[in-house]
């Protein structure tokens, strides 16, 4: 247990950083304040490591993206695509939101964002190592190992959470050898006050996306409400805007190349620490299985949605984000097929291995650290067909996961709340109660079948030792044959004769005991019941398994820090969705041979790039802006022009979207929301030369809420007020 603690309490210290390269624990920050410095930080390192100063308090998590306090009365600004489920949300038909954009005129015509839709605050951050690993010897079998730091994980939250409107979870960190306690304010009552236009928002669309150059303002605005007593509420018309502790301030001055910039935010995952053997996995079957199977969705969805707006309007935000993983995947095994990381780690893991063996200490301490965790890799990986397909892709049906869903709660029910599945918890049930409610605004019974009825098919080509019993036989499924007529009738038997589709319906079964599920005539339901044994079998196969990788990862990852640690290498720890802080400077790059892009985008470049039809349609009032040289106050004179996008060195991934980019001086500068096509497989693979993250300028944001969209309103409470235009003998025109 020292071991690993020590381990952990010198990574910052002992670590020489190079180039950009790190996702920073706030903590972390002080011993890099040389660095920081170096570069241009004109602020204290050590108020970035408080989670409850300026600027760190400012940043919030909306979970799976980033988001930032910009007023004193709870206003929130992200990106346009992590609003988007929102707007779509309010949108119909007759009010397309999403075509449009949105701006409220004033706080009692902001609109209720998605169900579920929430705002984390984070207050505190405890290690809580001792608390998880005491006396979890190597004597346990792998399931009571998961079982026993699955309890003491509960029994941390339920502790912490005795706080109301608070929300807490325990993060690992550096394959377990660190556990965290993190608290977070939980904000129930969001709404959306403004969205520029699909033309604006997501210009370019899918076709430029992870592209540079770019020229999408992806950016959007949340505020935040509470009871009157300034906690945490749900929805309700009496509510008042929060009053966050600090807010960032816009910078309306700009950046330049080579500025110093840092980007604070909830990065999803990284898998930079992972084995070769995982990573030759993922390139050679992981990512081009989810790949194909991502793209038969699209294809689906696109047939069984023409001609229907209202199919076509549900399931436009998953469209995008289907459209989005794909790309991403492309990119992937692009960059996988062009690098030498698989060579790289195998010759990092010949020398970690030497180095055991090089001393007696290393040996007794770390003699099995790299062979027992690739036994179990492989073990993991004789399952990586079931897991995947059926685990994902062949239960996808709507109504299925919503009958799903509703049984494991009924049955969890019966526990006392402490032992219950971590999900299932009292604590969870508002968010069950709004997945639930918020169905009817993505779901067409149509589109729902056909999609399914394609995976069902993709399941059973799958090895047929890996089939699951209780799921074959309900389709008739033998081997890995499959009668398409009677799959038919069963799939219209099921559509025709369930009541899940109804969200009233779908709340009753809330409440319902487990008998009233296991005597129903609902097919769904029916369904959900007749396979709970397997999968139960298969979820406690896979905890057993995990309680056995978990103890591997940490003595791999003990053994690993302390090999780099020699050698003076940085060490930090895989983002894992919690606050991290990059860092770096404004630059752009060359991908290859006689090519090299600039670090800024203009209006000019969106000009070039009209045709007029999507995604390349800017708003005809923006063009004219451009051709007259309407510019105002946000030109900049070394661009000559408004600038749109920029490119940074920080090293960002996934969940950084809406992440606030913040100057040297810790203000409001920009938004990130992309990377370039040469940083996708950074989640693997950092490389400094190529690796850069895409932001929006928010001179641009600016000007186009004051020249678009008039929202004059929301920008005199960011503290940008009026101001006398600046013409084109000033210097503004062209």
């Amino acid at each position: 247990m020292r071991r690993a603690l020590l381990c952990v309490a010198v990574l910052a210290a002992a670590s020489v950083i190079h180039a950009d390269e790190g996702m920073w624990q706030p903590a972390q920050l002080p011993a890099l304040a040389g660095t920081l410095e170096s570069l241009g930080l004109e602020i204290d390192p050590v108020s970035l490591s408080d989670l409850t100063k300026y600027p760190m308090n400012a940043v919030i998590s909306l979970g799976g993206c980033t988001a930032s306090f910009v007023s004193p009365d709870g206003l929130v600004v992200t990106n346009h695509h992590c609003v988007e489920g929102s707007i779509q949300y309010n949108s119909t038909m007759d009010r397309d939101l999403l075509e449009n954009g949105f701006l409220a005129g004033n706080l009692s015509e902001e609109l209720p964002a998605t169900p579920g839709t929430r705002v984390w605050v984070s207050v505190s951050d405890e290690d809580v190592t001792p608390r998880i690993l005491d006396g979890l010897g190597g004597g346990l079998s792998g399931r009571e190992r998961y079982q026993k730091i699955e309890d003491r994980e509960k029994e941390l939250v339920a502790e912490c959470e005795k706080d109301p409107g608070h929300r807490c979870g325990v993060h690992e960190f550096y394959g377990g050898l660190q556990y965290r306690l993190i608290k977070r304010l939980e904000i129930r009552d969001v709404r959306l006050v403004y969205a520029p236009s699909r033309s604006i928002g997501v210009y370019g669309g899918d076709i430029d996306n992870w592209m540079w150059p770019r020229h999408t303002g992806d950016f959007g605005f949340y505020r935040a409400y509470v009871g009157k007593d300034g906690k945490p509420a749900d929805y309700s018309k009496d509510n008042v805007p929060y009053h966050p502790a600090s807010y960032l301030k816009v910078s309306a001055a700009g950046v330049h190349a080579g500025d110093f910039v840092m980007v604070a935010g909830y990065p999803g995952r990284t898998s930079r620490y992972r084995l070769a053997k995982e990573v030759e996995d993922t390139f050679g079957w992981y990512y081009p299985v989810r790949k194909k199977f991502m793209n038969e969705w699209l294809d689906v969805i696109g047939r069984t949605t023409a001609g229907s707006g209202d199919a076509a309007i549900k399931y436009a935000s998953m469209v995008s984000r289907l459209n989005n993983s794909t790309k991403n995947y492309d990119g992937m095994l692009a960059g996988f097929a062009k690098s030498d990381i698989i060579a790289r780690k195998e010759h990092l893991e010949s020398d970690l291995q030497r180095w055991i063996q090089s001393d007696p200490d290393h040996g007794a301490k770390y003699h099995s650290a790299l062979s027992g965790l690739i036994a179990l890799v492989d073990e993991q990986q004789a399952t990586r067909e079931r897991d995947m397909i059926y685990g994902f892709f062949a239960r996808r049906s709507g109504m299925l996961q919503a009958a799903e869903t509703l049984y494991r709660l009924s049955r969890e029910k019966e526990k006392p709340d402490a032992e219950r599945e971590p999900g299932y918890q009292e604590r969870d049930l508002d968010r069950i109660r709004a997945g639930l409610s918020r169905i009817d605004r993505t779901y067409d019974p149509a589109v729902d079948r056909a999609v399914w009825r394609g995976f069902i098919l993709d399941y059973a080509a799958i090895p047929a030792a890996q089939h699951v019993g209780s799921f074959d036989a309900w389709f008739g499924i033998q081997g890995n044959k499959v009668d398409d007529a009677a799959l038919d009738r069963t799939l219209d038997s099921m559509y025709a004769g369930t009541k899940l589709g109804d969200a009233k319906a779908r709340m009753e079964w809330l409440e319902a005991p487990r008998a009233k599920f296991e005597s129903s005539e609902d097919p769904f339901i029916r369904l959900a019941v007749k396979i709970y044994d397997d999968d139960m079998r298969i979820e406690e196969a896979s905890k057993d398994l995990d309680g056995r990788l978990e103890l591997a990862r940490r003595n791999y990852m003990e053994a690993l820090t302390s090999y780099l640690k020699s050698l003076g290498r940085p060490v930090y720890a895989d983002a894992n969705g919690t606050l991290r802080v990059t860092y770096g400077t404004i630059e752009g790059y060359s991908p290859r041979d006689g090519v090299a892009y600039s670090p800024f985008t203009t209006l000019k470049g969106i000009v070039e790039k009209n045709t007029g039809k999507e995604p390349f349609d800017a708003p005809q009032k923006e063009l004219d802006a451009e051709r007259l040289g309407n510019f105002g106050r946000f030109y900049d004179e070394s661009l000559g022009d408004i600038p749109v996008n920029f490119l940074s060195t920080v090293d960002t991934t996934g969940g950084n979207s809406g992440s606030p980019t913040l100057n040297a001086r810790g203000e409001l500068v920009g938004l990130l929301f992309d990377g370039n096509w040469e940083s996708i497989i950074a989640d693997w693979d950092f490389n400094p030369a190529l690796t850069r993250s895409i932001h929006v300028d928010i001179r641009y944001a600016l000007w186009v809420m004051q020249n678009m969209d008039g929202a004059t309103r929301l920008m005199d409470e960011m503290g940008i007020p009026p101001k006398a235009e600046r013409s084109a003998s000033l210097g503004g025109g062209k």
